[in-house]
């Protein structure tokens, strides 16, 4: 009997280097080759800029204080300088954390204080959020302590917060005498030499922790995902080559940096190679994202299926030349056949692929291949990256399933995360003694080792790649004084993959209408995390011992939205 099990060797082995050993080898080959291209800020860098102004920006970062190991955040939305930010970090060994442009203050504030923040660097506003007014909220001290002497009694360690503005970073003003401007930081950078940052990148270790990624469990907030120069590095270099990506190769880039798509496998993919990272707007827009693979003649392009869609379906469609396009990822939610169809086809990209993984898992682990069958580019999310091990287990009993057996996904390799930060526990539960990571996701291995996700054990919410929780959304709903009992779930959804649905038991002699709690939430949860699908209860189908049954509740709205 064959098991569902696969470990895929590599034709070449992994790199054995920091990311900005490896960058700096990039830079020596292809130094004149275009690096980056924002559109919305008008600039453009070569790979020789690029490693100029990171390696400036790293400096500021050592003179104003931050030391390796440190964890600088970054709240903002895609730019040239959280590129710079990403390398310079990299560059002396602090740690990248990544938080959400879409969070609001108390998601912000656990951001900050769950992974020890030293420095937050940020843009003013986007659309409706207020930045600005968001930290000084939560950092009162930012009205009148001055910059270089900034503490906060709610956050200790906590000692700068960098302000940017992208359309002219050089020139971002003092809002507050607590904020720290980009440009301070710049020109910090004169009092260390290259031979001093040189000295402090010669002690890095490629098992360093250098990022740390959110992500959604089943219960509770968000876990602080810890990645290395050789988690990341080598799962971007990887999928470079799975996807034959060369420095004569443009890759559009619509999904946001501060999630694993954006970071690892857009920014960090083009810069393994030495291709070019193009930017056509701070945030989703199908319209800029068009225009940016006719007007840049981009070969590649990223994105979750919900974007591929809103492409499509954009009016002026036809009018955009993109014929370039050659490749790509779409991944992030299940992928529909009939979808991959239109994107081969009506947008010209012959060689997309659809890729599968998790933040833990740094973060892909599964790609369809240019040279596989059409039905398996099409239906299945491919075979492991090389290096990497995969396994299919019983639910109950966790031995390797048969092939053809629908199990739990578990992951094995270089690429699986250091840990949960701060949390030991949380850890222990999700990578093995064997040191195998347990997905949570099921899914079935045919012989050849391809890889059909079939569900999932756990009850996160993928939604327009988002990955969402609902204890969280249900924690916010519950604490509205007229709410006696909820339960959130997600029902399938032809857009977005899936839709966020909350069933509300109200206390006796309350009223409460929809609009009213949709805006409840608006003020205290991202956008993406607000209920669509709400319907008020008298009661809920429970188990015998009272456990909400949500499945019957999945079952019973989707009947009522047939």
């Amino acid at each position: 009997m064959k098991h569902s099990y696969l470990h895929r060797g590599g034709e070449v082995p992994l790199l054995g280097v920091t990311i900005p050993e490896h960058f700096a080898s990039i830079v020596a080959r292809f130094g004149d080759r275009e690096a980056v291209v924002s559109l919305p800020q008008n600039r453009r860098l070569s790979y020789a800029g690029l490693k100029e102004e990171s390696d400036r920006l790293a400096c500021g970062l050592v003179s104003i204080g931050i030391k390796r190991g440190d964890r600088v955040g970054i709240w903002a939305t895609n730019n040239i300088e959280w590129l710079l930010l990403q390398i310079a970090t990299t560059r002396i060994g602090a740690v990248l954390v990544n938080i959400n442009p879409a969070y609001r203050s108390k998601e912000l504030a656990y951001a900050i204080e769950r992974s020890d923040l030293s420095a937050i660097f940020t843009i003013p506003a986007f659309r409706k959020s207020d930045y600005v007014t968001m930290l000084v909220e939560l950092i009162p001290e930012l009205k009148a302590m001055p910059a270089n002497r900034l503490t906060s009694s709610q956050f200790p360690d906590l000692k700068r917060v960098v302000l940017y503005e992208p359309s002219s970073p050089e020139n971002t003003g003092h809002p507050y005498s607590g904020f720290t401007t980009w440009q301070e930081v710049i020109t910090a950078a004169d009092s260390i030499n290259s031979g001093q940052l040189d000295a402090i990148t010669a002690t890095l270790d490629i098992d360093d922790p250098i990022n740390i990624q959110y992500t959604s469990g089943t219960t509770g907030f968000p876990k602080a995902v810890i990645l290395t120069h050789h988690n990341i590095l080598n799962n971007a270099w990887c999928s470079a080559l799975a996807m034959h990506f060369t420095e004569c190769d443009r890759l559009a880039i619509p999904v946001p940096f501060y999630h694993c798509f954006g970071m690892v496998l857009a920014n960090l993919l083009c810069l393994s190679v030495g291709a070019c990272a193009v930017i056509p707007c701070e945030h989703f827009d199908a319209g800029l994202v068009l225009k940016a693979i006719d007007q840049e003649h981009c070969t590649a392009l990223h994105g979750v299926p919900t974007m591929f869609i809103a492409e499509l379906e954009h009016p002026q469609f036809k009018s955009f030349n993109l014929s370039s396009l050659r490749t790509g990822i779409m991944a992030g939610a299940p992928c529909p056949p009939v979808l991959m169809r239109r994107v081969i086809e009506e947008m010209h990209c012959s060689e997309i692929l659809i890729g599968y993984g998790q933040t833990e898992a740094s973060p892909l682990t599964h790609l369809t291949r240019r040279e596989d069958n059409f039905e398996r580019r099409i239906e299945t999310v491919g075979s492991n990256l090389p290096h990497q091990e995969v396994k299919v287990i019983d639910t109950q009993n966790g031995a390797t399933q048969p092939i053809n057996t629908v199990g739990e996904i578990c992951f094995r390799g270089y690429h699986i995360m250091k840990g949960y930060f701060g949390d030991k526990e949380a850890t222990a539960a999700a990578i093995d003694a064997a040191g195998w990571l347990h997905s949570g996701d099921l899914g079935l291995m045919d012989a050849d080792g391809y890889l059909r996700i079939t569900g999932r054990l756990k009850e996160m919410i993928i939604r327009g790649g988002e990955n969402i929780y609902p204890r969280e959304i249900e924690d916010v709903i519950y604490s509205h004084p007229k709410v006696a009992e909820v339960a959130v779930f997600g029902i399938p959804d032809d857009y977005y993959g899936e839709e966020i649905a909350a069933w509300i038991e109200l206390h006796d002699g309350q009223t409460l209408n929809e609009n009213e709690l949709r805006e409840f939430c608006r003020e205290r949860l991202a956008h993406f995390k607000v209920p669509h699908h709400i319907r008020f209860v008298d009661a809920f189908p429970v188990t015998i011992t009272g456990k909400l049954q949500k499945f019957r509740m999945r079952e019973i709205m989707m009947e009522s939205l047939e």
